[in-house]
């Protein structure tokens, strides 16, 4: 499996992008009223796209032999995984007002953004970490 190491990163890379842009998009469009967000068609799209995500993630982890919780900058990523999904669930379903929705589509970007500086910089930090 080693030698599709790169292919399996820019599959990650590529999903990573994915996840991030559908989330952006159907977020900003819940605020502005839309009601094609919630269609079964972008929620399977969506559900594909963190699949594969995910599966592309746990194959790099077992190519280089880090696992979570033994690695300080890949533990930082899958404690913000958590907290981003349970932001984005309130953003685009459980938010009882649109206030709500807002800030948890905010606060998810931001830990999404957040994710990404930690992946690039292999630190816990992330951008803070080049500061």
């Amino acid at each position: 499996m080693a030698e599709f190491y790169l292919q399996i990163k820019w599959v990650h890379v590529a999903a990573v992008i994915a996840s991030g842009v559908l989330f952006f998009l159907r977020g900003g469009a819940q605020l502005l009223g839309a009601r094609w967000t919630m269609a079964a068609p972008l929620r399977y799209l969506s559900y594909t796209v963190d699949t594969v995500l995910l599966t592309a993630a746990l194959m790099l982890a077992t190519i280089l032999h880090q696992m979570p919780f033994a690695n300080g900058w890949l533990t930082a990523k899958v404690l913000l995984l958590v907290v981003y999904i349970v932001l984005g669930s309130f953003a685009l379903k459980r938010a009882k007002n649109r206030r709500q929705q807002a800030f948890c589509w905010i606060g998810a970007l931001l830990v999404y953004g957040f994710i990404v500086s930690i992946a690039r910089t292999h630190n816990p930090l992330g951008l803070f970490a080049m500061l």
